[in-house]
Formats: C-alpha cells, sequence, structure tokens
C-alpha cells in the first residue's frame, strides 16, 4: 500500500520538532485544538469548522526522536464524500532524526493511501498544514486553520 508519506528538513533542533507535535498543534494545524497531545495515552481533538474534525489518542511518544497518533474518532463532512471516517482506525507517525546539522521529520499517514475516497483531499490538506508546520519551525508563525468570526 502506498500510505501518504512525507519528509521534511528543518535547521532547528530535534527538540523543537519534536515541541511543534506534542505541545504546539494549534500554532500550525488548527486554532480549534481541544485535549492533551503531549502525553502517551491521552486523547486530543482537531476540528475544522463545524464539519470536519479527528480524535487521535497520543499512542507513542519519543521526546526528540517519535510521536505516534491512532485516530479514533473523524468526521469529513464533504458532499463529495460517501464515506465520511475513512481517517478511523489509521495511524499517524512522525519521525524526528538528526542529519548532519538539520533536522529531518518523516511523516507517514498509515490507512492513507490512493485506494480511499478521501486521498486526493486529505492529501492536499496534509500538503497546506505540513507546510504550516515547516512555517511554524521555521519562523514561530505558522498558518493554522482559523475558525470564521461571526460579524
Amino acid at each position: 500500500m502506498n500510505n501518504y508519506s512525507k519528509v521534511m528538513t528543518f535547521d532547528a533542533s530535534t527538540d523543537k520538532v519534536y515541541d511543534a507535535l506534542t505541545s504546539k498543534i494549534p500554532k500550525w494545524w488548527t486554532e480549534q485544538f481541544e485535549g492533551t497531545s503531549n502525553r502517551q495515552g491521552e486523547n486530543f481533538t482537531i476540528r475544522f469548522g463545524t464539519n470536519i474534525f479527528k480524535t487521535m489518542k497520543v499512542t507513542e511518544l519519543s521526546p526528540g526522536k517519535k510521536v505516534v497518533w491512532n485516530v479514533i474518532d473523524s468526521l469529513i463532512d464533504l458532499p463529495e464524500l460517501n464515506n465520511k471516517s475513512e481517517w478511523v482506525g489509521t495511524k499517524i507517525e512522525w519521525v524526528i532524526s538528526q542529519k548532519e546539522n538539520q533536522t529531518q521529520l518523516n511523516l507517514t499517514h498509515y490507512g492513507l493511501t490512493p485506494q480511499i475516497e478521501c486521498y486526493t483531499i486529505c492529501e492536499g490538506g496534509w500538503e497546506q498544514f505540513t507546510y504550516s508546520l515547516s512555517e511554524f519551525i521555521n519562523t514561530g508563525i505558522g498558518r493554522p486553520y482559523k475558525a470564521a468570526t461571526e460579524n
């Protein structure tokens, strides 16, 4: 299976990258964040408005080296999708390593393959938010999803 994967490289410490993945998710992924992402065994939920959410269980934390989340609940309520919960049962793994003077981050989303209905939409989402993660790590300012505000 061709699971979604992406490799990123940073001029930042492994600890800074690990911290972004465990304690700073609202700064790069979505401001609609609930729960705890920096303790193994805890759950957190990210939301993108009212129609999309994902709940993750933190299943592995190895400081400066690895972060793993299992998706335990999900809704992608978009009209073009018949199966709106395809993320349930998938696993997101972030592997952090030192390569010379840089930090390499390998993201693999196990179960997010071209065979599932949301792949193209979700691949675009990952591209957007891994870019935001890179911006956050490099500059301190990410581009997380922001909920629309009512006037």
